[in-house]
């Protein structure tokens, strides 16, 4: 029988999973204005722009003929997976999604999703982290995701409270020092 009637695995996975981290079951997937706005941008630019881009060439070197050593076209239909299952990932997101403003809320003297927390160690150094959703962490740039284990510890202080955080070197204590709501 003929490859083209069998289907076959070809090295890639076409339904593994994204390697953004998994939400907790059962909830949502809680977002700041800015990050679901990025997130719909990369989805609207892969529909609007690199998905029909692809599609033109691989229809292009389609019509080549022998697609079997027609590296535009294999190339092009790996791409065209790699981009159909970014857009699956994230549509599910964006439907899964829960926006929450930092900039309306009422409560600023604790800490809540949308807080940028400066916390000192037991070594007297501050840190400051914002505290938002899952798909908009970056450690770099100080944001971390609100399931993470210092948000989580976090999560409710006040300033001059004191927290208990698990740390690959053992738990730690620190202490918040400052909230502050930006309006970004």
């Amino acid at each position: 029988m003929s490859k083209a009637f069998t289907k076959e695995p070809d090295g890639d996975d076409e339904d593994a999973a994204e390697d953004a981290p998994a939400l907790p079951i059962g909830t949502k997937n809680y977002m700041t204005p800015q990050g679901f706005a990025m997130l719909r941008a990369e989805y609207r630019h892969l529909l609007r722009v690199e998905r029909p881009k692809m599609v033109e060439v691989v229809s292009w070197a389609a019509g080549n003929g022998d697609r079997s050593e027609n590296g535009d076209y294999i190339y092009g239909k790996k791409r065209l997976r790699e981009i159909d299952r970014r857009v699956r990932f994230l549509s599910k997101r964006l439907e899964a999604s829960e926006v929450v403003d930092p900039a309306r809320r009422t409560n600023f003297d604790q800490i809540f999703f949308g807080a940028t927390v400066t916390y000192a160690t037991q070594d007297d150094k501050e840190h400051t982290v914002t505290i938002v959703g899952i798909d908009e962490a970056d450690v770099d740039k100080g944001q971390v995701s609100w399931i993470s284990p210092i948000a989580r510890a976090l999560l409710k202080a006040r300033v001059g409270d004191s927290v208990d955080i698990r740390t690959p070197a053992g738990p730690e204590t620190i202490e918040v020092v400052r909230i502050v709501y930006d309006e970004r």
